[in-house]
């Protein structure tokens, strides 16, 4: 009866540590729409803004805190950035790099 019950416990615990990672990555893709605006959808831009499909995130993830930090200049960017933890920050890169070009 106790293995069985463990078994079950087991399963629960899998079960609601898949439900959280894929509510981050929904958390993440969230994230990542408001930057549809410039950088197009997914990352792919139309012709004159910058893609970020496909960058490397750790690039990506060095310009994004350079915006945070105004170690960067920017329009927009500095302002956008200071709206995310560098852990989140970290997530968005991550997400874009991932993406196909």
């Amino acid at each position: 009866m106790m293995l069985k019950s463990m078994k079950w416990i087991t399963a629960g615990v899998l079960c609601a540590a898949a439900l959280s990672a894929h509510a981050q990555v929904n958390q993440v893709r969230v994230w990542a729409a408001a930057c549809a605006n410039c950088h197009g959808t997914d990352g792919r831009a139309e012709p004159g803004m910058e893609s970020l499909a496909g960058k490397n995130k750790d690039d990506m993830l060095k310009t994004l805190l350079d915006f945070k930090s105004g170690r960067k200049p920017a329009t927009i960017m500095h302002q956008l950035s200071k709206g995310y933890t560098d852990e989140q920050l970290a997530e968005i890169a991550a997400y874009f790099a991932a993406q196909k070009k």
